[in-house]
């Protein structure tokens, strides 16, 4: 098997960090313990079964032996039995036989071999004879006196070299066997580990053909292991993510670009005529003033959309406080009066609840609400504000007569930058982020918002939670998002505060 060794990137070798190498190798290492426990065993097996063999090849000849010694009744018969021992040793000397006695005349063996009797009495023991390169497993035995025979000590060994060399040849089986079994593991291991990781590799064949281009690009999470099929939803949810926050910012671009470009040629076109003559000082004071009004503008739509950027990050509202929802909708009303009189109509207020919100940015979601509803009513018409509580929140709601709103529109009046086709005329006026600011104004107080239109009332409301929570701290600037009405939102009322736009009566 050819293991290629590709450098990656910062150089280390790529096989160092794949996952099939390192499994091959723990269970390389694994089988490797494995195979030397059970080695092992069957050694320490084998070694004991040849040990109990050869004693009992070694008990045998013994009792051969003692039943030849412990008949002995005289000299006589002892000189039949020292040939009886000498018949039955082999020429090759892998047994031996030697008897002890306190009298010299029934000794039998060599010296060397009477001495072992005295350090091993009644039990097994090895020595290892001169001239011998294995030592030899031996015994006592204690025969009694016979009639005119003293007793007898009897020694028998036998030679353990077959025993050492059966296990010596076995002992380096098993290691070369061990040895190469271990290496064939790690080669198949490898092999079956690159087959498991298959589907990770078509993983990351799709994962590389997402790009800018292809969003839509997702992974095929059918016939996926259960190990991966986690991982990948996980990494389909990201790129859906990623996705919806790419495609607002690429909506965010067009808006900004489509927005800034009205007030900006009107005040290239407006600069450029100035400059084709000489003009009085009256004349370029008006042309300066109305550069002013779309500089105003353009400034207006910067801060909304920055403010708006803010919320699409899961900002939530800061310094809440405690209020009653009742005193501050008088407030706004209070503050958006001169409005409401230049357009001829009235607006009532009804209920009451308390709430922790940010009272700069109710206020300007509230006026928000009530501008778009005095651009839309009719002279001496009548705007009313509903406060209720409703499943952990309070609802406020700005009801004001019109004509119906067709519900293609009513589903896209909360989007940023929208406006009804027949809204398009004063769409210098308004920017059409309104009710997008009060759609996140709702969002970070952990509300919603509503839109309804039936019967000739147009029904504009967003909710926000009664209690409030620990939040982030909003980021320092734009301050038009958070800041108090101001007087120059009363005078610039239609630009600076970011009206949306209903469909309009006509």
């Amino acid at each position: 098997m050819n293991v290629q060794w590709a450098k990656s990137g910062d150089g280390e070798p790529r096989s160092q960090r794949s996952i099939a190498r390192r499994l091959a190798v723990m269970f390389a290492v694994v089988a490797l313990f494995v195979f030397a426990l059970v080695g092992t065993g069957l050694f320490l097996v084998l070694r004991v079964q040849l040990e109990q063999h050869l004693r009992d090849s070694l008990d045998n000849r013994a009792e051969i032996a003692r039943l030849i010694v412990s008949h002995v009744s005289n000299p006589d018969k002892w000189k039949m039995a020292k040939e009886k021992l000498a018949d039955i040793t082999p020429r090759d000397g892998s047994t031996m036989f030697a008897v002890a006695s306190n009298d010299g005349l029934y000794n039998y063996g060599a010296p060397p071999l009477r001495d072992q009797i005295k350090r091993v009495q009644d039990h097994y023991g090895h020595f290892q004879p001169e001239g011998r390169a294995y030592e030899m497993l031996m015994t006592t035995l204690t025969i009694p006196p016979y009639m005119d025979r003293p007793p007898l000590q009897l020694f028998v060994a036998v030679d353990c070299s077959p025993n050492v060399r059966t296990m010596r040849a076995f002992g380096l089986a098993l290691a070369a066997l061990t040895a190469l079994a271990t290496v064939a593991v790690l080669f198949l291991s490898y092999s079956v580990a690159r087959l498991g990781l298959a589907p990770l590799t078509r993983l990351t064949r799709d994962a590389q053909n997402v790009s800018p281009n292809n969003r839509s690009q997702r992974l095929n999470t059918r016939s996926l292991p259960f190990e991966l099929e986690d991982l990948a939803k996980s990494f389909n949810g990201a790129l859906e993510r990623l996705d919806h926050a790419y495609g607002r910012l690429e909506s965010f671009n067009a808006d900004v670009a489509h927005e800034l470009r009205t007030p900006v040629t009107i005040l290239i076109g407006q600069t450029e005529v100035a400059l084709t003559r000489d003009r009085p000082i009256e004349e370029l004071r008006h042309t300066l003033q109305s550069n002013l009004e779309e500089f105003e503008r353009v400034r207006a739509i910067i801060n909304d959309m920055l403010f708006l950027a803010r919320a699409d990050q899961g900002e939530r509202a800061t310094g809440l406080v405690e209020v009653s929802l009742a005193a501050e909708v008088s407030r706004t009303l209070e503050f958006l009066e001169i409005p409401l009189e230049e357009a001829q109509v009235r607006a009532t207020a009804s209920g009451d609840a308390r709430a922790f919100v940010n009272t700069s940015l109710f206020g300007r979601a509230l006026s928000n609400l009530v501008m778009n509803a005095i651009q839309h009513c009719a002279p001496g018409a009548t705007i009313s504000v509903n406060i209720a509580r409703e499943h952990g929140r309070v609802r406020i709601a700005v009801a004001n007569p019109g004509e119906q709103i067709a519900p293609p529109v009513m589903e896209h009046l909360f989007d940023r930058f929208y406006r009804a086709e027949s809204s398009r005329t004063n769409s210098r006026e308004n920017h059409g982020l309104g009710l997008a600011i009060v759609k996140a104004v709702a969002e970070m107080h952990r509300g919603t918002v509503s839109a309804t239109s039936a019967k000739g009332i147009n029904t504009f409301a967003f909710s926000v939670a009664r209690f409030g929570n620990e939040h982030r701290p909003m980021s320092e600037g734009g301050a038009s998002a958070g800041a108090p009405l101001s007087a120059e939102h009363a005078q610039q009322a239609r630009i600076a505060m970011g009206l949306s736009e209903q469909h309009s009566t006509g």
